[in-house]
């Protein structure tokens, strides 16, 4: 299937590993052009060269408010124009909903919430009509235990996102949401060790598929999701959770 990704170009965050990347890399399988934002300037770099010429890398922390205005000036200049982003930001620390203190909750906010909404306040001023997946978690429909900084920041973000189709549809954008399950990326590994998430067979257990997700099959969806063959889909999470999510 053609998903007529061919020349568009997205801004894809938190791109140097895990879900961004795996959504970057799957882009650019399309022939999408993608200006993959990370700390990381390294290996960044490093990862852009391996995608080849339809990746740029830009160094930056999506907590730095200005970021995001780089990262869509540096699509321009790179491609020439702007179709949407592919928006990842970091997993706030673990905590109980009373054992978690004020300033933990507000650094979930910075590092969630807010990245993600100047993201896609720069993306839509540029490209009214833009196409724009957000990674959430299957917190955002189900609190995961001992996360209350995710579940807090996550649900909040996926309403946002609803509002944000409400608010761009009429001028042909979307929006949507994408709650991965329990992928197996590096956050996913480092929970596992420290015991927040508790071993990897005892998280395999509930799914339905038996297994864990792997970041392709995470990025396909992303891929799908941004590109043509979706183009009546907004304002909707999607779970990529092998079945996972017992809630509607």
């Amino acid at each position: 299937m053609d998903l007529g990704l061919n020349g568009r170009t997205f801004v894809v965050t938190a791109a140097s590993s895990g879900l961004g990347l795996a959504g970057a890399q799957a882009l650019a399988a399309e022939g999408a052009n993608i200006v993959m934002v990370a700390r990381r300037a390294e290996t960044l770099a490093e990862l852009a060269d391996g995608i080849g010429e339809h990746a740029r890398p830009m160094a930056g922390d999506l907590t730095d408010p200005g970021t995001p205005r780089r990262a869509v000036k540096t699509a321009l200049e790179a491609f020439g124009g702007i179709d949407g982003a592919l928006v990842s930001v970091g997993g706030p620390s673990a905590g109980s909903v009373l054992g978690t203190d004020d300033q933990t909750y507000r650094d979930a906010v910075e590092s969630v919430m807010l990245p993600a909404v100047r993201v896609a306040r720069e993306v839509v001023a540029e490209r009214p009509d833009a196409r724009l997946a957000f990674v959430l978690s299957s917190s955002a429909r189900s609190p995961l235990p001992a996360m209350a900084p995710s579940n807090a920041t996550r649900g909040g973000l996926a309403m946002l996102v609803s509002q944000l189709a409400d608010e761009i549809g009429p001028q042909g954008g979307r929006a949507v949401g994408l709650m991965p399950g329990t992928i197996a990326t590096p956050r996913i590994a480092q929970l596992h060790g420290s015991g927040h998430q508790g071993s990897r067979a005892a998280t395999e257990g509930p799914i339905p598929l038996g297994r864990l997700g792997q970041p392709e099959e995470f990025g396909a969806v992303a891929a799908f999701m941004l590109s043509d063959r979706a183009s009546y889909i907004t304002g909707s999470l999607i779970p990529v959770d092998g079945g996972a999510l017992r809630v509607p």
